[in-house]
């Protein structure tokens, strides 16, 4: 939970907020099946919405059927690619 004092008006709020991402259950048993990682076999991996990202190694491994434009969407949001 993350906790930071704010000032309005003189007074300091602490704000909390935590923030939960939802994966939806075909892609948690997409990365339980194939044990983490095909490249090093680490399961410290992200599901992004068209791929599975290896936070170890790098890899990237498409996921089957998974929406490009979703990913694209994805990418300039979380800030992983600067609009032009």
């Amino acid at each position: 939970m993350a906790k930071s004092p704010r000032k309005r008006a003189g007074k300091a709020i602490e704000a909390q907020a935590k923030i939960v991402r939802f994966v939806p259950r075909h892609l948690l048993e997409q990365v339980e099946s194939s044990r983490g990682c095909h490249k090093c076999g680490s399961l410290f991996v992200e599901v992004e919405p068209a791929f599975i990202h290896c936070r170890y190694c790098g890899s990237l491994s498409r996921i089957r059927g998974a929406s490009l434009l979703a990913q694209e969407e994805w990418e300039m949001r979380s800030g992983m690619r600067l609009a032009s």
